[in-house]
């Protein structure tokens, strides 16, 4: 399914090269101020530019089209629709017989039967993404100003030293190739008791967001994999407050499943883009041999430059969806 969440439900439509992509979120609260004006700074932090990012320039306006009126959310279902008006369709149709290697061409085609959309990734592409940073935008003013996110690069391509990432994304188009990245979610502000134990956890709830977000491979909390490098005596967050404070934190401010009160903190890594343009050998369908595939299209050469928004909003979704769920238990 393209849905997500129990009180405060996104569903996300449309495909790359499609008449629009989107997203509708029930349970908004009525009464929330929201225009079109609340969505430019992050819209803007999402959008292609800088070197290293695709070519392709689109506008990105969003469009209000249910559940606002006089500038206030009404409680009724919010819609909200981004037109498509930059697309190159012809660059992809190679792709129905020679799908590119570790895209999602190839399982499109078999899970739909032929009848995925194909252009631009269809609805597997990050241009979809978009709804998800409109969603955050909403749920961050649902959530208010006590809790704060933010989210950083730490890493591209196994440099951690943000003053040598051009060099690198350099590196990578003259190679004509592509890099991963690491990106850091801070949350901080975030009380005590949201989620459940086992399924519902709060790090069930907020990975089940961050995989929504193409390119994603890999999601940690707190010290995350080296946690399994360390000793229990290391790794213990010590209790220093009554208010639940600890004098570490590498539970990532989540202990059994539910929030403790300290900053949230996860880490997502961004895969290097599938789509480059070295040519690579991969499966022809229609000779049923691998064969030289030469991609098209405008591609970005390190996707994790334009993630860190998407991250934000995707914590910031579950988040609120576990805030509202906390409310409604509440006596």
């Amino acid at each position: 399914m393209n849905s997500f969440g129990r009180l405060f439900r996104i569903s996300i439509f449309g495909e790359s090269h499609g008449e629009a992509v989107g997203v509708t979120l029930d349970g908004v609260p009525a009464g929330l101020e929201l225009d079109e004006t609340s969505f430019e700074k992050d819209l803007g932090r999402r959008k292609s530019g800088k070197r290293g990012t695709t070519p392709r320039k689109e506008s990105d306006t969003p469009h209000l089209l249910t559940g606002v009126f006089n500038g206030r959310t009404t409680g009724a279902p919010l819609t909200i629709l981004f037109h498509n008006e930059n697309t190159l369709s012809g660059d992809y149709k190679n792709l129905i017989t020679h799908p590119r290697p570790s895209h999602s061409d190839w399982v499109a085609i078999q899970k739909f039967r032929g009848f995925a959309d194909y252009r631009g990734g269809g609805h597997f592409s990050g241009r979809l993404t978009l709804g998800l940073v409109a969603a955050g935008v909403v749920a961050k003013k649902i959530l208010g100003g006590k809790i704060r996110i933010e989210s950083r690069i730490l890493e591209i391509d196994n440099c951690n030293n943000p003053d040598d990432f051009p060099k690198v994304i350099e590196a990578a188009l003259r190679s004509q190739d592509s890099v991963g990245g690491i990106v850091e979610c801070t949350a901080t502000g975030v009380p005590h008791s949201l989620g459940e134990p086992f399924f519902d956890s709060a790090e069930s709830v907020i990975s089940h967001l961050f995989f929504s977000i193409p390119a994603v491979k890999g999601v940690e909390f707190g010290a995350g994999f080296e946690a399994a490098r360390m000793r229990g005596s290391e790794h213990n967050d010590p209790i220093i407050s009554p208010d639940g404070t600890t004098a570490t934190n590498n539970a990532g401010g989540i202990t059994g499943g539910i929030t403790n009160g300290n900053p949230v903190v996860a880490r997502v890594v961004v895969k290097p883009t599938s789509s480059i343009s070295s040519p690579q050998i991969t499966l022809n369908t229609e000779t049923g041999k691998p064969e030289e595939l030469k991609i098209k299209g405008r591609h970005d050469a390190c996707i994790a430059l334009r993630a860190p928004v998407v991250v934000e909003a995707a914590m910031a979704i579950a988040l609120c969806d576990l805030t509202l769920i906390a409310k409604s238990q509440r006596p």
